[in-house]
Order: C-alpha cells, then sequence, then structure tokens
C-alpha cells in the first residue's frame, strides 16, 4: 500500500475534499492511521486569532489525532482567489511545504494532501499545483465533477497528469449536480478514455455523510 495519495481535480469545487475525508475515514475503517493535509487555502477566515480554512479544518478533525493546524496548512490566505494571487506578499515555497509533509509521514499510517483548484493551478509565479504533486512525490488521484463538460476536463486532466511524470493511482466521481442528465454515461465514457480504476463515486448529498461516502471507496 502507498504511504499516502495526493488529491487534484477538475476544476475548482470538484469535491476534492469530499473525497479526501472519504478516503481518510476509509483507510483508518481499514484499520491505518490517517493524517491529512491542505498545504495551500485561500479564502480563509480569522478563528482563534489566525487565518484558518474550512476544508482544513475538516481534515485535522478526520485525523487519527489531534495534529498541530501549522502542520496541515501552512499557506493560509485570506482572498478567495488562486494562491499565486492570494500569495503575493507571502508566496508559496515548496521547499517550505516539505518539512511538515515529511513530519506528517512520521506521524500517520497514510497521508492524504489534497492540493489547491486544478492541477494547473498556480501556487507562485512559477510553480504550480502539478509541481507540488512531483516535490511531493506521491501518487495522484484525480477528483472528477460529474456535470456538464466532465468528459473533456476529465480526459485533459488525466493527460496533463501523465505528461507530468507522476502516476495517476486511480480517479474519484464526485456528483456535484443533481440534475446532471446521462450521469451514469458520463461516469462509463470517462472510465472508457482513463487508463486508471475508478476508485469511488461519490453521489449527491446536500449534506456529507463521510461514513456513507468512505464505504464507496474501493482501493
Amino acid at each position: 500500500m502507498e504511504k499516502g495519495y495526493f488529491i487534484t481535480g477538475t476544476d475548482t469545487n470538484a469535491g476534492k475534499t469530499w473525497a479526501t475525508i472519504a478516503l481518510m475515514r476509509y483507510f483508518k475503517g481499514q484499520g491505518k492511521t490517517v493524517a491529512g493535509m491542505k498545504p495551500v487555502a485561500a479564502g480563509c477566515v480569522m478563528v482563534d486569532g489566525r487565518l484558518k480554512n474550512a476544508d482544513a479544518l475538516l481534515i485535522q478533525e478526520n485525523g487519527s489525532w489531534q495534529i498541530d493546524y501549522d502542520l496541515i496548512n501552512p499557506y493560509a490566505y485570506e482572498l478567495p482567489v488562486s494562491p499565486h494571487i492570494a500569495g503575493v506578499r507571502n508566496p508559496v515555497r515548496l521547499d517550505v511545504l516539505a518539512a511538515p509533509f515529511e513530519l506528517l509521514k512520521t506521524l500517520a499510517d497514510i497521508v492524504i494532501v489534497e492540493g489547491a483548484g486544478g492541477w494547473y493551478a498556480p501556487l507562485n509565479e512559477r510553480e504550480s499545483i502539478s509541481d507540488l504533486a512531483k516535490a511531493l512525490a506521491l501518487p495522484v488521484i484525480m477528483v472528477v465533477a460529474i456535470r456538464l463538460g466532465c468528459i473533456n476536463h476529465a480526459r485533459l486532466t488525466y493527460q496533463a497528469i501523465e505528461h507530468s511524470g507522476v502516476k495517476c493511482a486511480g480517479w474519484i466521481a464526485v456528483c456535484t449536480d443533481p440534475d446532471v442528465l446521462s450521469r451514469d454515461e458520463n461516469i462509463q465514457t470517462i472510465k472508457a478514455a482513463v487508463d486508471a480504476p475508478l476508485l469511488a463515486v461519490l453521489p449527491y448529498m446536500d449534506v456529507a455523510d463521510f461514513n456513507f461516502l468512505a464505504e464507496q471507496v474501493r482501493i
């Protein structure tokens, strides 16, 4: 079994956090100790005197034990925009992210790292999410939002992952649109086009039941 996975999406709001929490609970159900990480987050709010991100707090809550927030989310930006814009005064440095990630690997059997935005979302003036995934040397799980346009987005993202030279360990379909037409046909088309296993289909929910979503995972 891999030491961890890097979670990327076909777009912003593709369902990465739901997939991340479902994976964390799945591995805990397999008897593994689990930690999560969201290295870069935008759209943070002040909590207890410092900027924190709702998704990162959810990741913190679902670890096998309480881990310091700074390890989970080293770069927390207030503006809900691309990290290279939100962090113009404090740009992301990949070397800064290496130390907390290495520490998390010593604390848990599995580390699930959630990216920001899509595969080529810029982190700073030179580097993108793809560079972060390569730096952490984790296999990638692609999260596909099942909505209009998802086939094209999935194929483009998968090709980009392959082009980056990292391993795509599989993909997760997240049904973000309750009114999408031909949901199953869309999923089957992506399954035929992507040479990586479908690990889960997470159904649409108004409020996430993460234990149920974890039961949908097959790794």
